[in-house]
């Protein structure tokens, strides 16, 4: 990520001096993409409404419609506020998003037609309610971008970030169940008719604070203590904030029930590390410790054995807890290489399709080469972020910018490793793809920052960046002090 200077910035590379791609230009770009997109979707939902129902209904201009308006607002938004931002991630988010959209309201569908074959009620549609989260998700996207006009102005809320996250995250574990519980797991809290997963907006302030914390003391992790086996392993005074993660996130997995969320917490806390310290014993360490509590979690809580034996083995427990998944591996299987085509598979045969297993839901549908393009997009998504954080000038930036990339990337790896029978089922969701509010919400929270820091690294040096306030910890290095003899 490169070494910081003494005002605690890394040096400026050749993106950074140079600002590639005019303001015009990238503009210009930005719009080509989301047309394409608005493009790709529209067809994708003609071809649902042909296959599904056998006629275009007023449904599909509505939600197209809506789509162009939405991510139509979220460009000038970013041209606006942002203008040297990367112009293919908007694009990326904007067609994973639609993607979303289309395989829910197939879901819908197909939902439909079921219950009218077996007499029973309609059920409600869901992806109606999935546009109007993704509109209050743009509103707070462009929320974001207004207020965090310089995203260093973020570290000095560090500590008051981590403070806020951990709470959120640790609050459904310490509630009764009838406020936090859903399908097995801790992870809502319910306020009569809203719900909310606050889990999702912990994972965000914790990645502020961890990538504030490190700037600050990240000469102290860089220290090698005692050589065991030819390893310099750090000094025990500093791993004390490694333990504290390992801690977290098995009573993440003890309290809230939730394997998904515990090992998206510890990945991130890892990394950050690593590209904070370019030391892999901390990997090592991490790892070890958190294969350590898995496996102590496994002997001692009968959730985490029952996840395992699914995992292991589905057909264990065919019509009850391995059922979802036996259906999602039959529905991969006939999907085959190139899918049994949009509207004319059976997703909606899975339960929650449209949210823990839409993966498996695209799949059947458009193949393993269709599922291949949707995860092209999210590399995409994640190497543009990390191509951001590498080119970006301070230290802050680069951590924070990291930070996010790989957390939108692992938890695909986690979500599409559970679907695929990889790792165990967790419970994640797909970003921007799966049903649901907190998720989308805070994924384009997620976003929006990104685009501040790509902004930030490919503004020209010699253009005025906007300071609203000074961080003294994102600008500050730590000085260690030899104690007097």
């Amino acid at each position: 990520m490169g070494q910081p200077t003494s005002d605690g910035a890394a040096p400026s590379s050749a993106t950074s001096t140079n600002p590639g791609l005019s303001v015009p230009t990238r503009r210009g770009t930005e719009l080509l993409l989301l047309a394409f997109a608005a493009f790709l979707v529209t067809l994708a939902n003609v071809l649902v409404e042909a296959n599904q129902s056998g006629e275009l209904t007023r449904e599909l201009i509505y939600y197209g419609a809506a789509y162009l308006a939405l991510f139509g607002a979220a460009h000038v938004a970013v041209r606006l506020l942002a203008p040297y931002a990367d112009p293919l991630i908007l694009p990326c988010v904007a067609l994973l998003n639609g993607i979303g959209l289309v395989m829910i309201h197939r879901i819908d569908l197909g939902q439909a037609d079921r219950a009218i074959q077996l007499g029973q009620d309609m059920p409600t549609d869901a992806a109606p309610r999935q546009i109007l989260w993704t509109a209050i998700a743009l509103g707070l996207f462009i929320a974001v971008m207004v207020l965090v006009r310089d995203h260093r102005m973020l570290a000095k809320y560090g500590y008051t970030a981590g403070l806020v996250g951990l709470v959120a995250l640790a609050l459904p574990g310490l509630l009764p169940a009838s406020l936090s519980e859903a399908n097995g797991a801790k992870i809502w809290l319910k306020l009569g008719i809203f719900s909310i997963q606050p889990g999702e907006f912990a994972k965000i302030l914790l990645l502020v604070f961890f990538a504030a914390f490190l700037v600050a003391k990240r000469d102290l992790f860089t220290h090698a203590g005692r050589r065991v086996l030819g390893v310099d392993l750090p000094r025990a005074r500093d791993m004390a904030p490694l333990f504290a993660a390992w801690g977290l996130s098995v009573g993440v997995l003890v309290l809230e029930k939730d394997l998904g969320t515990s090992l998206l917490f510890f990945g991130i806390v890892l990394v950050m590390l690593y590209i904070a310290t370019e030391r892999a014993i901390w990997l090592v360490i991490g790892l070890t410790c958190f294969a350590v509590g898995c496996v102590v979690a496994y002997h001692l809580f009968t959730h985490v054995q029952t996840r395992v034996t699914i995992w292991l083995d589905p057909f264990v427990d065919f019509y009850g807890k391995g059922n979802q998944l036996i259906l999602a591996l039959f529905g991969m299987g006939t999907g085959g290489v190139f899918g049994a085509g949009l509207g004319a598979g059976r997703p909606e045969l899975v339960p929650f399709a449209n949210s823990d297993f839409i993966i498996s839901s695209i799949a059947e549908e458009v193949g393993f080469v269709g599922l291949a393009a949707v995860l092209m997009l999210y590399v995409l998504l994640s190497m543009r972020g990390f191509r951001s954080a590498l080119a970006v000038r301070d230290s802050f930036g680069k951590l924070l910018g990291g930070g996010l990339a790989f957390a939108v990337g692992f938890q695909v790896f986690v979500v599409v490793g559970g679907v695929t029978k990889l790792i165990p089922l967790t419970g994640l969701t797909a970003p921007f793809l799966s049903q649901g509010g907190s998720s989308l919400v805070a994924n384009y929270a997620l976003v929006a920052l990104l685009l501040r820091i790509s902004d930030a690294a490919r503004r020209p040096s010699t253009l005025p960046k906007p300071r609203p306030q000074q961080a003294p910890i994102a600008e500050a290095h730590t000085v260690l002090v030899e104690r007097p003899k």
